[in-house]
């Protein structure tokens, strides 16, 4: 077959990182692991996932250039509020202070789950008391059928085909919940922005997204987002209802996973002291 520089860099290094836990277990199998899997479940004791960082300075709340109102952990349900309704007003939806919006920014493909909330779109918009806030560009069919649902639900949906850096970090910043349903992520950086903004993830549990989303446990109060396991358009249509009832019905608790979620650290601080401590490791063969 064809030279694989992949293949031989696996071969013959002395470790091998990729960007978060699950995905390195996920890469040893054959669903996940393009051929490559045989090599790297050979290789798995060299094996580390470490996650990617975000740049705390770049996405900050407190001092964020792009967005209407600065907040941080304690002051975050004033700052949150103003936020929502600016970002309400500007993209065009009714301002409703308890409407849980959902925003989404990502490239529009299969593998960001795209075909889950196609599935599902018309269902959620017609039963639910919610608002869509999306901004990307991707395949024509997933453009097109924002398009469509927008002017279908303009009360419920406003959807940017393109890119803008403000509103993407409008988005992090103002709504309530992000949604990520993603069919794989090695690590994924929009539910870490999320995070760090008090926005609620709702993720597939997959790679990246698995390792940094911990799933609200209703009994104990812990978490920091909603999380479902199948690549599943109705699990997801579930666990979003379930994430709307706890907007709704919960608001200390969703509160709770909001303050959880902004005290997170994924800056680079932490990973590069992870990759640190495993290149002492290796040094320590000499």
């Amino acid at each position: 077959g064809e030279a694989n520089y992949l293949k031989g860099g696996i071969v013959y290094a002395d470790a091998v990182t990729t960007v978060s836990e699950t995905y390195a277990r996920e890469i040893t199998t054959e669903q996940g692991g393009e051929g490559l899997d045989g090599l790297l479940r050979a290789r798995k004791k060299d094996l580390y996932g470490i996650l990617n960082g975000l740049d705390y300075e770049e996405y900050d709340p407190q001092k964020d250039g792009y967005i209407y109102n600065h907040f941080n952990e304690q002051n975050f349900q004033e700052g949150k509020k103003l936020n929502k309704a600016r970002l309400q007003k500007e993209l065009g939806l009714p301002v409703k202070e308890n409407t849980m919006l959902i925003g989404i920014v990502s490239r529009m493909t299969s593998q960001k789950g795209f075909d889950l909330v196609a599935y599902i779109m018309d269902e959620l918009l017609a039963t639910e008391d919610v608002q869509l806030a999306v901004l990307g560009t991707g395949e024509d069919q997933y453009q097109d059928m924002f398009r469509y649902f927008a002017q279908k639900y303009p009360d419920k949906i406003q959807a940017t085909i393109g890119y803008s850096e403000e509103r993407a970090h409008r988005i992090y910043a103002s709504c309530d919940a992000f949604l990520m349903p993603s069919l794989f992520e090695p690590c994924g950086l929009s539910q870490l922005m999320s995070l760090r903004y008090g926005t609620v993830p709702i993720v597939r549990e997959t790679g990246g997204l698995k390792d940094t989303v911990e799933a609200y446990n209703e009994y104990e109060h812990t978490g920091t987002g909603f999380s479902f396991a199948n690549y599943n358009a109705h699990e997801m249509l579930g666990t979003i209802r379930y994430a709307i009832s706890v907007f709704r019905d919960r608001k200390k608790d969703w509160n709770g996973l909001i303050q959880r979620g902004m005290k997170q650290d994924f800056s680079w601080n932490r990973s590069a002291g992870k990759y640190e401590a495993l290149y002492e490791k290796l040094t320590d063969f000499e």
